[in-house]
């Protein structure tokens, strides 16, 4: 007796055999008629040069995926052999999908980067300068690991007034995206930084996935500031690199580049002050030898005579203050002599009285007039004493310098002249000896 099969039971039948069958395998093809459906679900076809097969990725799946499949792409595609029962149709139902060649974070990076490319966001009209002297910059990184200390210690050393607000975040993880968006979007808000910088340490594709992703793009291309990407290694490129208003190697650099001008007006600063205690101790050193080239006798005898003339020049004009006030108090003399003799023709006591008074306030201001003469003379003479003092060959050596020579007879101007054990001579006011080196040590002047 012949079976006759209903076509759903068939079907079915067939379906369960085959499932049991290909539970679990993969299969290798290229990707045509892809079609995502507004469910979620991704439709295409898997063929070769001599067959195809039907694929469905649920949306379960479908959102796991790392890369964006389309048509011609050659990829492996693991899962379960499935009968679609209202088509009879014989399909591959996908858990996931690997390319063939390139691997997925690879395929997403390079479709992201050609979408980004294509809307404009990599053109260099669009990117904003660096501000020249930023007073603060906020970083976007994590608290652990060394990426933090070594922005923070070369900031410090070359620009030790700029303000740092760091934004703490995941860099790498799930999270990561999510978390670096909204850093960006609280230090835009705060008002408080100049420049941000996203930085993170090396790692492979995975590590870095996080700066590979539209959010994180979309965000700093949304910032009202300028964003330096620091992420990874010197060889290592990712689409935040790319969309940023600047790329730095490494986070190193990230802070070398953004203190360059404050750097360079510390280091003209530090080359001119240079200059100057250079262009000093020359004129030291020339003062020095014009002192040895002068006999000390000729010396002492120049010293000595500038000394009486100014002690001439102050007799002088000590006597010339006393006949002036020898002269003022005559002329007071000879005017009350003629108050008196008025007051003996007329005999107004109280005219008297007032001309006594008038007199009294006359001698106080005289006094005080003459007080004021003598102590700025006085002052005078003092400072003219002073500087030929202090212009005195002798008083350099005296003051307690000395030339320091090699054994060519070279002068010594830096500690890096010398070595340990050399031989040196140290010449005074009142003689020379020599001496050897113990110890070298010093502040060493910067290369130019």
């Amino acid at each position: 007796m012949r079976r006759i099969w209903p076509v759903r039971e068939l079907v079915e039948r067939v379906c369960e055999q085959v499932e049991q069958q290909y539970s679990d395998i993969w299969v290798e093809g290229e990707i045509s008629n892809c079609r995502p459906a507004p469910s979620g679900h991704l439709y295409f076809t898997l063929k070769d040069a001599d067959a195809q097969l039907p694929v469905v990725l649920f949306r379960r799946q479908s959102v796991l995926l790392r890369f964006k499949p389309e048509d011609g792409l050659h990829v492996l595609v693991r899962g379960r052999v499935s009968v679609y029962a209202q088509r009879g149709q014989l399909q591959l139902v996908g858990e996931t999908i690997e390319p063939v060649g390139a691997g997925s974070l690879q395929l997403a990076f390079e479709q992201l980067k050609e979408r980004l490319k294509a809307e404009g966001l990599f053109e260099s009209a669009r990117k904003r300068p660096l501000p020249a002297f930023p007073r603060s910059v906020g970083i976007v990184t994590s608290l652990t690991g060394a990426v933090i200390r070594d922005f923070l210690n070369i900031a410090g050393r070359r620009h030790a007034g700029l303000n740092v607000v760091v934004c703490p975040a995941a860099v790498q993880g799930e999270q990561a995206p999510g978390e670096v968006e909204s850093a960006l979007f609280q230090l835009n808000a705060s008002g408080l930084v100049d420049v941000i910088v996203i930085a993170r340490g090396g790692g492979s594709l995975e590590d870095l996935s996080a700066f590979n992703s539209e959010r994180v793009a979309r965000a700093i291309v949304a910032s009202s500031l300028p964003i330096v990407s620091a992420i990874g290694h010197e060889t290592d490129f990712t689409i935040a690199d790319f969309v940023a208003d600047l790329r730095a190697p490494t986070p190193s650099a990230a802070a070398e580049l953004i203190t360059e001008a404050q750097h360079r007006v510390a280091e003209r600063v530090e080359s001119l002050a240079d200059r100057v205690e250079r262009a000093a101790r020359f004129q030291l050193l020339h003062a020095r030898q014009l002192l040895d080239n002068v006999p000390l006798a000729r010396a002492e005898r120049r010293v000595t005579a500038m000394l009486h003339r100014a002690s001439q020049q102050l007799d002088d004009l000590g006597f010339r203050m006393e006949s002036s006030v020898s002269e003022m108090v005559r002329a007071r003399q000879r005017l009350a002599a003629e108050l008196a003799a008025d007051v003996l023709h007329h005999e107004p006591r109280q005219m008297l009285a007032r001309m006594q008074e008038r007199l009294g306030v006359g001698a106080t201001r005289l006094e005080r007039s003459l007080e004021r003469i003598l102590r700025r003379w006085g002052a005078r003479v003092e400072a003219l004493d002073a500087r030929l003092r202090s212009l005195s060959p002798l008083a350099v050596l005296e003051r307690g310098y000395a030339l320091v020579l090699d054994s060519d007879g070279a002068v010594i101007r830096s500690v890096s002249q010398v070595v340990r054990g050399e031989r040196v001579k140290t010449r005074l006011h009142d003689g020379e000896f020599s001496s050897t080196v113990d110890e070298a040590s010093g502040r060493r002047r910067p290369k130019k």
